[in-house]
């Protein structure tokens, strides 16, 4: 279950694609499960990817249970508020501050303005504390991956775009500019000239499924583009909540917009570019078992995510055998439990070498009905925490007794 004591953000959204800017502020609710000395918010879009494009998140003065805070920017990435002060574990404090977002062009990333379509993940100041840890500091990578560790939080939004344009979001919109989003641990939206459509998952309760269409997406194929994406959408959640366990919130949303070559994935919300209907999409699915409901330091163990999203897309397309007999680079194999700052000198293995090799991991240790059960176990041990790679090992080994010694060869362990 979510802890009762998650964060809890309040966040102001405004869209100004005509002037490239977002602006907002939020306040958040936070319980340390551990003293600290520090509040640590993560600015993602200053990372070099983004503010390379032209993005940059700034922030203004930062107050903490009402009192002016000192905040300082330790690294582009990384608002440190309150260094000095001590936070006890169990107490609640409350941070509040404004940001404002200065917009990239069309970039193929998480952060973009393409016309006056906007995509928006990773976009706000957001706490980067792992429960029973504390602070994940690890800098951005300029690979093409995340370096997210967040912990599951509710979220309480209210979004303001220009007249003709409309939003997608993760969680339940719940008025005309309003959405709430409950254990989840990120908040994301795509704001666009939508042609949507929607209907209903059951997995088995209700899921409300809508896709939309930017008027700026060109998608390939005779114009039944959103429906496809649809129908997809809804198979995937089915058969994923039947191998992994129930998909867990009651919305799920894509939003398919321009300069985006495959997906993005975000607690009910995924980003797609066109013509990804195939295996993109139920790979972003998968990421909502395995990065959204168990989650994971990206930077850290990437292939906690991403090796395991890779395996259930497999599953779901039939592509597991194909990917058992794909040729890992030699710099990349062995390597698949690497952190991010071993494939920072290594992009062009990152794929092969942590998607691949990792899905190639899991097949190895047996028959795949019984890794998929293997999977559900690890998604109801570690749903709504951070996990490690020792929780994987812990459920792997219930149904593989030899997973420690068949995943060490792929350079896998606890």
């Amino acid at each position: 279950m979510p802890d009762p004591a998650r964060p809890r953000y309040r966040l102001r959204v405004d869209v100004h694609p005509s002037e490239r800017t977002v602006q907002g502020d939020l306040a958040v609710t936070f319980t340390p499960d551990v003293t600290t000395d520090r509040l640590v918010f993560r600015l993602w879009p200053n990372g070099p990817r983004l503010s390379g494009a032209g993005a940059q998140l700034d922030t203004g003065p930062v107050t903490v249970d009402g009192a002016a805070a000192a905040a300082e920017r330790e690294t582009p990435t990384m608002l440190v508020v309150g260094r000095g002060t001590t936070f006890t574990a169990g107490r609640a404090v409350e941070a509040h501050l404004a940001w404002q977002l200065r917009l990239p062009g069309s970039v193929d990333d998480r952060v973009s303005l393409s016309g006056d379509a906007v995509r928006l993940g990773s976009f706000f100041p957001i706490l980067s504390w792992e429960p029973g840890v504390g602070w994940d500091t690890e800098p951005p990578t300029t690979v093409d991956a995340e370096s997210s560790s967040t912990p599951t939080a509710d979220f309480d939004v209210t979004v303001t775009v220009p007249a003709g344009l409309s939003v997608l979001a993760s969680g339940a919109q719940d008025g005309p500019t309003h959405w709430t989003a409950t254990a989840m641990r990120d908040f994301a939206m795509s704001v666009g000239r939508f042609t949507t459509a929607s209907t209903t998952a059951h997995v088995p309760h209700p899921v409300a499924v809508t896709v939309g269409l930017d008027s700026g997406v060109h998608e390939p194929g005779d114009g039944d583009g959103v429906q496809a994406y649809l129908e997809k959408a809804v198979r995937v959640l089915e058969d994923f909540s039947r191998r992994f366990g129930t998909y867990p919130w009651p919305v799920y949303t894509v939003a398919l917009t321009p300069g985006l070559r495959g997906g993005i994935e975000y607690p009910g919300h995924t980003m797609q570019g066109p013509g990804t209907a195939g295996r993109t999409t139920s790979h972003e699915i998968a990421h909502q078992w395995f990065y959204a409901l168990v989650g994971n330091d990206q930077a850290r163990d990437p292939w906690l995510d991403e090796a395991l999203a890779t395996y259930a897309e497999g599953r779901f397309e039939d592509t597991v055998e194909s990917a058992r007999i794909v040729q890992i680079p030699s710099e990349a194999k062995g390597h698949t439990g690497e952190a991010m700052t071993f494939w920072e000198s290594r992009p062009l293995s990152y794929y092969a070498g942590v998607y691949l090799q990792g899905a190639q991991a899991l097949a190895a240790l047996g028959e795949l009905a019984r890794v998929d059960c293997a999977l559900r176990l690890y998604a109801a041990a570690a749903a709504y925490r951070i996990a490690r790679p020792a929780d994987l090992f812990a459920a792997l080994g219930r149904v593989f007794p030899a997973a420690p010694e068949v995943l060490a060869g792929y350079g896998l362990h606890p």
